[in-house]
């Protein structure tokens, strides 16, 4: 089976490394070039996503927001353009995280020249996709989900298909205000001991004993304490998510008081630079915040 990739970010680097570990022949194109350097001899390295579909039977893509995936699927040099000239790929996985119109928008194009799309996007950061721990959340036809399982278990832990073409990208929107809300209450709960003058380390082993453990206090409590802010997922893109959750929630009028919240402490850590960091530097305007009113003793 060939497989093509598409996107090779801080994620979709380490998810091609493990099919190719997995035995995958591959096929690989990034819009920077030099990100698809290192991979081995064997990787083949396409100049156009259109052409990666072209000598594909699977393409699977990872890219960063709506608009680049758009112009990867329909752009010049696109998938879809390509494969109206000529047969290719007959599955696309989009592992992408964008807004579900958008995804449906590129299954009802991919439909027309007769390509079957699975919207699967995941949880995890660089460290689960690294280690291939990564959970699937996929959309699509289920005869066609079962059919790629051998891949989402090369590049991950799970998957759990959701529903129809379009609910993998719902579901994932719903998981990242779920993820941010929860930072936003750690990064608080951290700032708060740190004013009272209480070991923050201290606090975290109260943290890991009781209800409020938490997968966002075992991976980013250690990184705030350090401060450590090295992206394994950028503020800006979790900005990005919660805007889309939040148009989400808006097209079924659903108050959404908590993530609309949260979605603007992501703006404010954006707007004073913290944008390109880790979504733990959110940690980092309590921080501005709470200067001059320290009652450490």
């Amino acid at each position: 089976m060939n497989i093509a990739f598409v996107g090779l970010g801080t994620m979709g680097r380490h998810m091609a490394v493990n099919l190719l570990r997995a035995g995958y022949k591959l096929s690989v194109y990034n819009r920077d070039r030099r990100k698809t350097e290192g991979l081995g001899p064997s990787v083949r390295v396409v100049d156009s996503p259109g052409e990666a579909a072209q000598g594909a039977d699977i393409v699977i893509t990872m890219i960063s927001d709506d608009r680049a995936v758009k112009e990867v699927y329909l752009g010049e040099g696109g998938i879809v353009p390509a494969l109206q000239q000529q047969s290719g790929a007959r599955t696309l996985i989009d592992c992408s995280t964008i807004s579900p119109d958008t995804s449906l928008e590129l299954a009802a194009h991919l439909s027309a020249v007769g390509v079957q799309m699975l919207d699967a996007p995941v949880t995890g950061s660089e460290p689960q996709a690294k280690e291939a721990q990564l959970t699937f959340i996929v959309g699509g036809d289920r005869e066609l989900f079962e059919s790629c399982l051998p891949l989402f278990n090369a590049m991950g832990k799970k998957a759990v298909h959701m529903g129809a073409q379009g609910t993998g990208s719902q579901a994932k929107l719903a998981n990242n205000a779920l993820v941010a809300i929860t930072l936003a209450g750690l990064s608080e709960s951290i700032s708060l001991v740190r004013q009272a003058g209480i070991d923050p380390a201290l606090f975290l082993e109260v943290v890991a004993g009781g209800g409020a453990r938490s997968g966002m206090a075992e991976m980013k409590g250690p990184k705030m304490l350090s401060g450590d802010f090295s992206p394994q997922f950028m503020t800006r893109l979790m900005l990005k998510d919660l805007k889309l959750a939040r148009g989400l929630a808006e097209s079924f009028e659903l108050p959404v008081p908590a993530l609309s919240a949260v979605k603007e402490l992501f703006q404010v850590a954006c707007n004073d630079g913290y944008g390109d960091e880790d979504m733990s530097a959110i940690v980092k305007c309590y921080e501005d915040w709470g200067k001059g009113t320290s009652h450490r003793s």
